[in-house]
């Protein structure tokens, strides 16, 4: 709790210190989604009608606004820390390596949902969305964040062994845009199974299906969702155990 509250009061410094940043980062994340939002509607003239494909795809890219937030705080966090000359302290304190990084991503998630509502808002009065948020949306946004720190867990590995990663994690955000938007919960056959597979996946359909179809939560779905998130998060927390003995055998904690 010691450690959460710290990490908790470091967040809030940070944010309010850099507060032009977050801004920054609310509004350049609205606008890219509004002038592709503005480019479909032209494309496709006045006459088209999205349904809740818009809704869907407004989930989905909120959901990736998120995931991008919380990869910052570990992959960037490790990169950062690495430029500035900290990281090697990180591993020298009581706390194991990934206790300290999984309670600065706890600290911060509040931070981040609260930037992620600002996005969501903002969105939704711009294009017109009408979104239900019901209680049960809350069990499958579990399952998103399981993945989502698991994912970003992975990605830390390699800033842990590779200290810079930055041009790889650009390519995987757009890898993980394409899979928030892909409407894996209509896929039929073998295809639904590889949609279960893929991570975050259920979870997000499951999120769609509840906020901007209106239908009830479907609990076997969202048990395989769990399912999902438990084995991308313990994969990435053992990945990045792997890579924290690596690094300390090779000696690349001190260095840039």
């Amino acid at each position: 709790m010691s450690l959460f509250l710290a990490e908790l009061k470091r967040s809030w410094i940070q944010l309010s210190r850099y507060a032009s940043e977050v801004i920054g980062g609310v509004v350049g994340t609205t606008i890219i989604f509004y002038g592709l939002f503005l480019s479909t509607r032209y494309i496709a003239g006045p006459g088209f009608q999205f349904g809740d494909r818009l809704d869907g795809i407004i989930v989905g890219y909120v959901l990736w606004a998120l995931m991008l937030f919380i990869l910052g705080d570990i992959a960037g966090g490790l990169q950062q820390e690495a430029r500035t000359g900290t990281l090697e302290q990180l591993f020298l304190s009581s706390y194991s390596a990934p206790v300290v990084f999984l309670m600065r991503a706890f600290a911060s998630l509040l931070l981040n949902l609260i930037i992620n509502l600002s996005i969501l808002a903002l969105i939704m009065v711009l294009t017109g969305s009408q979104l239900s948020f019901p209680p049960t949306l809350f069990p499958p946004l579990l399952t998103v964040l399981l993945g989502a720190y698991g994912i970003s867990f992975a990605m830390g590995s390699l800033a842990l062994i590779l200290k810079q990663v930055q041009q790889l994690l650009n390519v995987f955000q757009f890898a993980l845009l394409f899979l928030f938007t892909l409407p894996v919960e209509t896929w039929t056959g073998s295809l639904r199974v590889i949609g279960w597979i893929l991570p975050m996946a259920p979870g997000a359909g499951l999120m769609r299906d509840v906020m901007a179809r209106g239908l009830d939560l479907n609990w076997q779905t969202w048990l395989i969702a769990l399912l999902n998130g438990i084995c991308y998060f313990s994969l990435g927390i053992f990945l990045f155990r792997w890579s924290e003995k690596t690094a300390k055998r090779q000696g690349k904690l001190s260095g840039y």
